[in-house]
């Protein structure tokens, strides 16, 4: 059994010094790690990489802290097999473009040499943010995935208010909201499409959008019992943080409790340990499962600590 005291965590992530330590998921995580006397070590997706089917790379011993000007520090770098490590937290943003897949073979196998990935790496090939929506159709909303606009047309036609967006961004990045009497219908497709070569998603428009794109954050498939309602600014189509939404945290309601029920147990079971749903009215629009973030939120509206009972999860799993 390994030492609760002397786990070896590492990260992956985009640059440490570009982030807001105290909006962070994240950083919640290091925190949480360091308090708990882990040994934290800093790793950017460039940094991995193979020799002789071993995964190696360079890394950074990290001290974190909470000062909102000086929020890390980082030791002298290192190359080491990332086997030396217990657990890896793969946090980096999307876009999940081929670097990112890329980067899952490497982290598999570490996890083959046994080192614990958070999320699993197979799986995080295997659940699309958007797309994996698909393995729960009772949970959804209707949607079409096509390269071609004529279908997403013809979806337009039958639903007459939709929102069209990329399968790989992050953050609203490039989502549009289509109606039928919208001039620039056929530009809008064809750039969402790039001219029929590139699979987009389309959704049946939720006017409950309104009242707030809730995220419902899971631990090994069960859930946070608060949500973060981000609602949107005027205007604005888009409720993510990112866009200028604001996040009002509220109790799980008895549809989103369900919504969990449904799809909890597939996560933990595919060993996506840390998830966030997405949820609009009755319908799940997204399943996060790369570098999911509403942690900072919830915690400070309810005095929680949910990267505590992230780390109390990781800990059953290397018990």
């Amino acid at each position: 059994m390994i030492s609760k005291n002397s786990l070896k965590l590492g990260v992956v992530m985009d640059p440490i010094s570009a982030i807001n330590p105290g909006k962070d998921s994240t950083m919640a995580m290091l925190l949480e790690a360091q308090q708990r006397g882990w040994q934290l070590h800093y790793m950017e997706q460039g940094d991995l990489f193979l020799d002789n089917s071993r995964a190696l790379s360079t890394m950074r011993p990290l001290n974190v802290n909470s000062r909102p000007d000086s929020w890390f520090e980082l030791g002298d770098a290192t190359t080491q097999p990332l086997s030396e490590l217990d657990v890896i937290l793969m946090r980096k943003d999307p876009p999940f473009d081929i670097d990112y897949i890329y980067t899952t073979y490497l982290l598999e196998q570490a996890e083959a040499a046994g080192t614990l990935v958070v999320n699993k790496p197979q799986s995080l090939r295997d659940a699309n943010e958007k797309l994996y929506t698909a393995w729960f159709p009772h949970c959804c909303a209707p949607s079409m995935v096509t390269s071609q606009p004529e279908r997403i047309k013809s979806f337009l036609a039958t639903h007459g208010d939709i929102i069209v967006k990329p399968l790989s961004a992050m953050g609203g990045a490039s989502i549009f909201r289509v109606t039928q009497d919208n001039p620039n219908v056929n530009v809008i497709m064809e750039v969402m499409t790039n001219n029929g070569k590139t699979v987009t998603m389309a959704q049946r428009y939720l006017p409950e959008i309104l009242q707030g794109d809730k995220r419902i954050l899971l631990i090994d498939g069960e859930p946070i019992p608060y949500a973060l309602a981000r609602i949107p600014a005027a205007g604005e189509t888009r409720a993510n943080l990112a866009t200028g939404g604001t996040g009002v945290g509220q109790p799980l309601s008895e549809r989103d409790q369900w919504l969990c029920q449904q799809i909890g147990p597939t996560l933990k079971e595919k060993g996506l340990t840390f998830v966030g749903l997405d949820v609009i009215g009755d319908f799940v629009t997204e399943i996060n499962v790369t570098s999911p973030t509403g942690i900072r939120e919830l915690d400070r509206q309810f005095n929680l600590n949910i990267s505590a009972r992230l780390m109390d999860a990781i800990e059953a799993r290397l018990a």
